[in-house]
């Protein structure tokens, strides 16, 4: 069985894993994340029972059941930075005993849904429309620093990883249209927004990317990072989001929290089914 330093597994003095602040009983077999720890209740005041509330930074953990359905909710915060933390914590927190620091003999499978937000670069994903991600492009740097053998793709003489959702999950959610996701390091120049300071690139040479024929139809921040730790910690994962932004004409939903509450009510049908 594998050992961990206590400086590799960072426990509190309550017991809880160092970033999350949850123990292993708060990560129920199927977990819904968002971004914004606010977003979480948006969530949970649909389920028929609440069973905790912990908060620790930015990563608020709720658990409760739904139609019978446990299912624990927590928000990663912007990035995949962020989710490299979560990821890592919550595949700690199901596959090994905290005191001990060693690795179960046993690993327990886990389904994640992301329910985040997105802009479209494609006419095909109309502005509040819902999609789902049926790959991920990481266009940031997450996983130079794994081992993995993920597609890739060719940008600027750089190559980018390219991950896909679970196929279980994918059947799932099947009622939504599918999109190739491009998932950056941040919200302005690495989403190729024309603010205070003109990006390197443009939309228009993203437009051209290509993966299995398919062009990128939506850009965000944590996708790729969920399906590549995913892949790698033997998690099913699939991201659903809402299309709040047409990037290609700058326009911006007049009622994302509208879209946003579809998404959330529809998604748990689908979870709870």
């Amino acid at each position: 069985m594998k050992q961990l330093t206590e400086a590799e597994l960072i426990v509190n003095n309550d017991g809880s894993i160092y970033h999350l602040g949850i123990q292993p009983e708060h990560v129920y077999d199927t977990v819904i994340t968002v971004g914004d720890p606010e977003r979480v209740a948006e969530v949970t005041k649909y389920f028929d029972r609440l069973d905790f509330s912990i908060q620790n930074r930015e990563f608020k953990t709720c658990g409760g059941s739904l139609n019978g359905k446990d299912i624990t909710v927590l928000s990663t915060g912007i990035g995949t930075d962020n989710i490299d933390i979560v990821l890592n914590e919550i595949a700690l927190l199901r596959n090994y005993n905290l005191e001990t620091r060693t690795q179960n003999t046993n690993l327990k499978p886990l389904q994640l849904i992301r329910l985040g937000t997105s802009g479209s670069v494609s006419n095909d994903h109309k502005l509040d429309s819902i999609v789902f991600s049926k790959s991920a492009i990481s266009f940031d740097d997450l996983f130079q620093f794994y081992t993995h053998s993920f597609d890739e793709i060719i940008f600027d003489n750089r190559r980018f990883p390219v991950i896909g959702c679970s196929q279980e999950l994918e059947t799932k959610f099947a009622r939504y249209q599918s999109s190739l996701t491009l998932t950056t390091k941040g919200f302005y120049g690495p989403q190729f927004r024309n603010a205070q300071l003109v990006p390197k690139y443009s939309l228009a040479q993203i437009s051209e990317l290509r993966y299995k024929d398919e062009p990128v139809g939506n850009i965000e921040m944590e996708t790729a990072g969920i399906y590549g730790m995913s892949k790698l910690l033997g998690f099913e994962a699939i991201s659903i989001n809402a299309i709040l932004a047409e990037r290609l004409d700058g326009k911006f939903s007049a009622n994302p929290q509208q879209t946003i509450e579809r998404m959330i009510t529809e998604c748990l049908e689908i979870i709870c089914s």
